[in-house]
């Protein structure tokens, strides 16, 4: 794993994420930048997550958060190159309890971000896959460039969504169609997206940046107070049990995490052939 405790951002390769506020307009942009990696998430990508998230929260000047990606991909999913990507265990009931305390304490870090009083708007081009598509999920406005694909492919891996995504999608495009994406894992463009109500708008992509940028500084020139008793007063309504849920997701995600079928999912895509899940 990582440090856990450590809250300092790294510069050069190992920065997962930046901030940059704008003073004028109460606006804090927060871009993922790793684009040679396609924005692929991580254990340090989670730490820093919640790193921003503490310093966001606290921080007077920025009335809204604009999430965005540098490159031609909003987050491709995990990096399963990254250090500390597999949990160690002398036997597979410690490897289970180790996978399940560090998904749920991924789960506080994504809770802090998506639980900030400042409302957050998500601005996606290109692959939204897996972790990046349930990232997006957790903002509370998204827009995405006519570019967009968004998937949830876990299950062709052999792994359950492991960070509250089918839950996100079952709230806004309810539980069949949160079903029908986990169990296939099939790819959507991002006006099928918007026609399921995961996206607010779609753009050309040349327009997105620009949009996104407007549509936050209009957020943030309305009243502070009145813009987070807002946000606060859904997610109240919207989240009612997400909590008890997120545990279960934990949980699921700990077991498929440290099974067979999850070792042989990964292993076929590495290799490029058909997984053989076997149940295990």
């Amino acid at each position: 794993m990582i440090d856990t405790t450590d809250t300092r951002i790294p510069e050069g390769d190992e920065r997962r994420l930046r901030l940059d506020v704008d003073d004028k307009n109460g606006v804090g942009v927060l871009t993922l930048c790793r684009p040679g990696k396609l924005n692929a998430w991580s254990w340090e990508s989670s730490r820093q997550l919640g790193v921003m998230a503490d310093r966001i929260r606290f921080d007077e000047r920025i009335r809204v958060v604009l999430l965005r990606a540098e490159g031609r991909a909003f987050c491709a999913g995990i990096d399963v190159t990254a250090p500390g990507g597999g949990i160690e265990g002398e036997s597979g009931a410690a490897r289970h309890h180790a996978y399940y305390e560090g998904i749920r304490w991924a789960h506080e870090r994504f809770a802090a971000f998506a639980r900030l009083p400042q409302p957050v708007v998500a601005a996606v081009q290109g692959y939204c896959l897996g972790f990046g598509f349930e990232l997006a999920l957790m903002a509370d406005v998204r827009i995405a460039a006519d570019d967009a694909v968004f998937a949830l492919p876990e299950a062709q891996l052999g792994v359950a969504v492991d960070a509250g995504g089918d839950l996100r999608i079952a709230r806004e495009a309810g539980a069949g169609w949160a079903k029908f994406l986990a169990l296939t894992g099939r790819r959507i463009d991002a006006n099928t997206a918007r026609r399921l109500n995961l996206l607010q708008q779609v753009l050309p992509v040349g327009e997105l940046e620009d949009a996104a940028r407007d549509l936050a500084a209009e957020i943030a020139g309305n009243a502070p107070l009145a813009v987070r008793s807002v946000k606060r007063d859904i997610d109240a309504y919207a989240d009612a049990g997400l909590d008890a849920a997120l545990d279960r997701v934990a949980m699921s995600a700990a077991l498929t995490l440290t099974s067979e079928d999850s070792t042989e999912g990964y292993t076929a895509k590495a290799r490029r052939r058909p997984p053989e899940f076997r149940g295990a």
